[in-house]
């Protein structure tokens, strides 16, 4: 069974068999989805069949988890939370010399978040790796749900509609892709600004804004902005203005 330092919950399984089914990517995206012109336009005619695989995924019995390793050692967990009346999904990092992993972003009914930026997203999805999930749109999809930028460039549609046309069936994946980035998730979208070498947002339900009493200290800010910028914090800033 899977263990994640720090996670004391639920039977932990690797999933990653779930991401060759077209499917699981709305399915994934669900709380981004929002409305019935969203929902019809990701899911179609396939509604039922996408219903009985959320309902496999979020069994009691397993709890599906899909990691997402990154260069500097560090590997992003995306775990399906399958409590009875308190599911959701976890996204949590964590380095071989921590004692416990972190919570980047939680969707649910309580959601917590944004955990990611943009550059930080297209960053950790075009890592490589020699373990894990190495597929670039893979990784992109699994991890949208952490995002919240208010500051967007127009190549981000371009990025998502292309790792939609690769992974789904979806008929209009340029319109879905820009429903996404419409909702990004459950959070406002947050700003983004580099402060003593640390990625931190205004978000009031983040754990990288300094100001909220749950944030994360002040050295594991800078090492998750290292961590998903791929060594080269300072890019961000770059491609922000």
């Amino acid at each position: 069974m899977l263990k994640i330092p720090g996670y004391e919950h639920g039977p932990l399984v690797q999933s990653s068999a779930y991401l060759d089914d077209p499917l699981f990517w709305p399915v994934h995206l669900g709380t981004s989805l929002r409305g019935d012109d969203a929902q019809r336009a990701a899911f179609g005619a396939d509604w039922d069949a996408a219903m009985e695989l959320y309902r496999v995924l979020s069994a009691e019995r397993e709890w599906p988890v899909f990691s997402v390793p990154l260069r500097s050692g560090h590997t992003i967990h995306v775990v399906y939370r399958n409590i009875e009346g308190d599911r959701g999904v976890d996204y949590l990092i964590h380095h071989p010399e921590w004692s416990a992993a972190e919570t980047l972003a939680v969707d649910d009914g309580h959601f917590m978040g944004p955990g990611t930026a943009w550059p930080e997203l297209l960053s950790a999805a075009r890592q490589s790796a020699t373990d894990g999930i190495g597929d670039a749109d893979a990784r992109l999809l699994l991890l949208f749900p952490t995002l919240g930028d208010a500051r967007l460039p127009d190549a981000a549609a371009v990025a998502l509609t292309t790792a939609l046309a690769a992974l789904t069936v979806i008929e209009e994946p340029a319109e879905v892709a820009e429903m996404l980035l419409e909702n990004q998730g459950q959070w406002a979208p947050a700003h983004w600004r580099l402060a003593d070498g640390a990625w931190i947002n205004d978000g009031e339900h983040s754990y990288r804004n300094p100001r909220n009493a749950f944030t994360l200290s002040e050295g594991r800010l800078m090492e998750i902005s290292n961590a998903l910028n791929g060594g080269e914090t300072a890019s961000l800033q770059q491609a922000q203005e």
